[in-house]
């Protein structure tokens, strides 16, 4: 049974980037493959200080895969590697 990857977001509320990103995650998911969970940056002053100009930053196995705008071919190529 292949591992499931670890998806993280970086994002905050308001963010219309991140909420195209999410929704294009919601779809994904669908295919399987990958878990994902959402932080919030302005939850967290270090959190804020290091991704603020970022969001949406996206994360795969804990390795930033894109900042800003999210390509869902390169997602998934990006997914399996």
């Amino acid at each position: 049974m292949p591992e499931l990857r670890e998806v993280v977001v970086y994002s905050r509320k308001g963010c219309h980037l991140c909420e195209i990103v999410k929704e294009s995650l919601f779809k994904l998911q669908k295919r399987g493959g990958f878990t994902w969970r959402e932080i919030d940056v302005d939850s967290d002053a270090e959190i804020r200080r290091r991704y603020n100009d970022e969001v949406p930053v996206v994360f795969i196995n804990g390795r930033k895969a894109f900042k800003y705008r999210m390509d869902e071919q390169e997602f998934l190529r990006k997914l399996v590697r």
